[in-house]
């Protein structure tokens, strides 16, 4: 539905393939309430604090922070180290379509006025997945009548679909993705279209059996959903003690602040204190409202995605087609999301992650305007990224990724050829 669900779609479709469709929705639903409010108890005790170390963060280290999480990304999914990178850099590449943020300059625009603003996230996210997955499916040969959704069982299932001793067991998961998504999510123009990302390739390696995922592995639905989720809370920091927004929701939210006269800011806890703690109720009320309606509706939400394939694949594309149209009621963005689709599809074809792409598509807006007003402050040179301590770290930190990934990959394949010479 959104770029903050993206890693939930990669065990909670084969979950439901499984039957386990209902148990999927229970856990999205349960550990989406608890990444909330982990987000809410950060925001009620460590905002003013997290807040002034994102408001230390110039240009330079935001382009480090932006380079880290795109080889982070690229070391820890799936494939080839190079297929990663690739992918990453070929993200970015399209994210540079249309008027440069710096200096106004039209880049690959082809004399078209659809490409001035180049192309919109929501559209590249759902042609490099939804539309990429209905091709695919598609290509498999499969006829309407061969094609069936596994049944899930209603019999004996009480509550959300899961036991307390499952919960229990992904509590320690659940609370390290949600200390990733309060981490990404206080720090602006990243949020929780990466921090979804990122937690999911973290729990994968920290699985016992990491094969298992994006094979229908609850792990990867609790990753993804309590790190989103963590980002709401988080995204509030910034703009509540900064008068920055942490991601386009909060930018929303402070432009309704400012029609009603609220400037957000430090002096807003001193000014408006009554009104900050009421904002931090209603989000803690909203949170409990959506769990309660959440439980009542999962049973429905299930029967709805029993619907056969071949019935089922027609209206997601007629849904992706209306959802592409009524962003800006332009044909374009319908051509865009089939563009996106081929290249998804293209993407499972050659055994390339599409989340690299995403991150570097995501990310790639962010990165270019700190590199060129980095650039500007150390006249032109880049040695302003390597002498700043924080952007040098994180700099260093993508590099000792990149060697640690080629490291293991290496051992991997020298035991691997051990194994082979003792047999």
């Amino acid at each position: 539905g959104t770029p903050a669900s993206i890693a939930t779609t990669f065990d909670g479709g084969p979950m439901m393939e499984k039957g386990e469709g209902l148990k999927a929705l229970g856990v999205g639903v349960v550990f989406s309430f608890l990444g909330t409010i982990f987000s809410i108890v950060a925001l009620l005790s460590i905002a003013p604090s997290l807040a002034k170390v994102a408001l230390r963060f110039g240009p330079h280290e935001y382009f480090a922070i932006a380079i880290f999480s795109l080889t982070l990304i690229a070391t820890l999914s799936t494939g080839s180290l190079l297929k990663g990178i690739y992918a990453g850099t070929l993200g970015f590449a399209f994210s540079t379509v249309g008027i440069a943020p710096v200096d106004a300059i039209r880049r690959f625009t082809f004399d078209s006025p659809n490409l001035n603003g180049g192309f919109a996230m929501l559209t590249v996210m759902i042609g490099m997945f939804a539309v990429a997955e209905v091709i695919k499916i598609a290509e498999t040969g499969r006829s309407a009548h061969k094609t069936k959704v596994a049944s899930v069982s209603m019999k004996n299932v009480k509550g959300f679909g899961f036991s307390l001793k499952e919960f229990f067991g992904q509590i320690p998961n659940a609370f390290r993705s949600a200390l990733i998504g309060i981490g990404i999510g206080i720090l602006p123009g990243i949020g929780a279209g990466t921090s979804n990302i990122v937690s999911y390739i973290i729990a994968k390696k920290r699985f016992k059996h990491p094969e298992q995922f994006g094979k229908g592995a609850v792990e990867g639905v609790v990753a993804s959903e309590t790190a989103n989720n963590a980002g709401i809370g988080s995204a509030m920091i910034p703009l509540m003690t900064l008068g920055i927004p942490g991601d386009t929701v909060t930018a929303i939210l402070l432009g309704g602040f400012m029609i009603h006269g609220i400037q957000p800011g430090p002096l807003l806890f001193i000014s408006q204190g009554a009104l900050v703690y009421t904002i931090f109720a209603a989000l803690i009320l909203a949170s409990v409202m959506m769990l309660v309606l959440e439980f009542y509706g999962l049973r429905i939400f299930v029967k709805l995605l029993a619907v056969p394939k071949h019935i089922l694949l027609p209206i997601i594309l007629v849904l992706c087609v209306v959802g592409a149209f009524g962003l800006s009621s332009r044909v374009f963005d319908v051509w865009t999301i089939l563009l996106f689709g081929l290249i998804g599809y293209g993407f499972v074809k050659g055994g390339m992650p599409a989340a690299p792409f995403i991150i570097g598509f995501i990310l790639g807006p962010m990165a270019e305007t700190k590199l060129r007003r980095g650039l500007m402050l150390s006249d032109g040179s880049f040695m302003g990224f390597l002498t700043n301590p924080i952007s040098a770290a994180f700099l260093a930190l993508a590099l000792l990724s990149v060697l640690w990934h080629l490291f293991s990959a290496l051992r991997g394949r020298k035991s691997a050829v051990a194994k082979l010479q003792d047999a």
